[in-house]
């Protein structure tokens, strides 16, 4: 068996801190060792990030733990954080879910099967309820968004301001540089950075457009 820990923020400007401060100290007052702590800094969308994609690969044994803070902090789909869910719970690795108490208590050594099967339908009803105001957060998040750059057109000022950067590009640039001076590989600066692949490469392109413009 082992115990990993996950936590996610949307951006490298977000700290991870108060997250893995919460797993930490909820495993030292239960007397859980953490074999390894997952963390990554990109959208709850989807779920095509680093580490997580690791945690995958590794929490696949019978008796394997989980534990996040949130259920947002796994993900902010509804339809695919459940999928995520199911996953995991098919091949009996558990979640304990910070924020939903009932997930911390393991039931399935219950003798009364039907005091089991009831507390495990409540759990399935409590995640679903969190998922839903998970998904309700990104919709009304995405229509504030749309409505912002909407407001922005409207007034002639789009074209002025553009399609936001993801990051700073000096930020990116310190960054990079390592990566030019052999101190990082690419995708460790891509997951440092918690850009796409394909964003991640366009501002390669900027950079190096820049260094030639300055040779």
């Amino acid at each position: 068996m082992a115990i990993y820990g996950y936590h996610r923020t949307s951006t490298t400007e977000q700290h991870l801190d108060r997250g893995i401060t919460a797993i930490n100290d909820f495993c030292e007052k239960n007397n859980l060792t953490l074999d390894e702590m997952f963390t990554d800094q990109q959208t709850g969308k989807n779920f095509n990030r680093p580490d997580y994609i690791t945690l995958k690969r590794m929490a696949k044994k019978q008796g394997d733990i989980i534990i996040i803070s949130e259920l947002d902090r796994l993900g902010r789909s509804k339809e695919d954080t459940l999928k995520e869910l199911q996953h995991f719970k098919s091949l009996g690795v558990r979640l304990m879910i910070l924020e939903i108490p009932t997930t911390l208590v393991d039931y399935s050594a219950m003798d009364n099967s039907m005091a089991n099967m009831i507390m495990e339908t409540i759990n399935n009803m409590l995640i679903e309820m969190y998922a839903t105001f998970a998904h309700a957060e990104m919709l009304k998040r995405e229509k504030r968004q749309r409505e912002g750059i909407q407001a922005m057109k409207d007034r002639g000022e789009w074209d002025k301001y553009g399609r936001p950067e993801v990051i700073d590009f000096k930020k990116f640039s310190s960054e990079y540089k390592k990566v030019m001076d052999g101190e990082l590989r690419p995708f460790e600066c891509m997951k440092l950075l918690g850009m796409k692949k394909p964003t991640f490469y366009t501002y390669v392109k900027k950079f190096r457009e820049q260094l030639d413009k300055s040779e």
